[in-house]
């Protein structure tokens, strides 16, 4: 068993592990549930669109795969922006390439911007453009999650999955954009 490294104001164990909240004797949470915290992104899209296409069955004017998906993206978007200018901000400024500058500048207008989005992937006259900036600002943005990928700083996920989400998230911009 591996020790954690200590910071200045710990002090090392005598050999007895400790309860952290991460730990088996601190009670970990379900790797269900850690799942879905884990890709809160992700679960977002899937609650949104799945909630919004269960509502299209009782309410005609939310029917098609445009209404859920536009929702689904929707709620994403306003996921990933409370964390932009949220709690988990210090991680996602840590996560931007050092050669850009201002990164709490751009994490913050990135949030504001995914907002923004979001709002206008919920307004019919806006969504085909909403989701059109949305995929660009997801381009944008990927640098970011391929450089804490590749040197595992901020809110870091495996490079492969998060391409892979990315994709995802893409593919449903473009779909918006220009199907239907």
């Amino acid at each position: 068993m591996t020790e954690r490294p200590t910071s200045g104001t710990e002090r090392p164990t005598s050999g007895t592990p400790r309860a952290t909240s991460g730990s088996v004797a601190a009670g970990r949470p379900p790797r269900a549930l850690r799942f879905v915290l884990g890709n809160i992104t992700l679960t977002a899209l899937v609650v949104g669109a799945f909630g919004t296409a269960a509502l299209g069955l009782a309410v005609p004017a939310l029917d098609g795969w445009r209404t859920p998906v536009r929702a689904g993206l929707a709620l994403l978007f306003l996921v990933a922006a409370s964390g932009r200018l949220g709690p988990p901000r210090a991680a996602l400024v840590a996560m931007v390439p050092p050669r850009l500058p201002r990164p709490a500048l751009l994490v913050g207008l990135t949030g504001v911007l995914e907002a923004l989005g979001a709002v206008g992937l919920l307004v019919p006259s806006t969504d085909r453009l909403a989701a059109a900036c949305l995929g660009l600002l997801l381009l944008a943005v990927f640098p970011a999650n391929a450089h804490a990928a590749r040197r595992r700083v901020g809110l870091h996920t495996p490079l492969l999955p998060r391409t892979l989400e990315q994709l995802l998230y893409l593919a449903c911009c473009v779909a918006v954009a220009i199907i239907g």
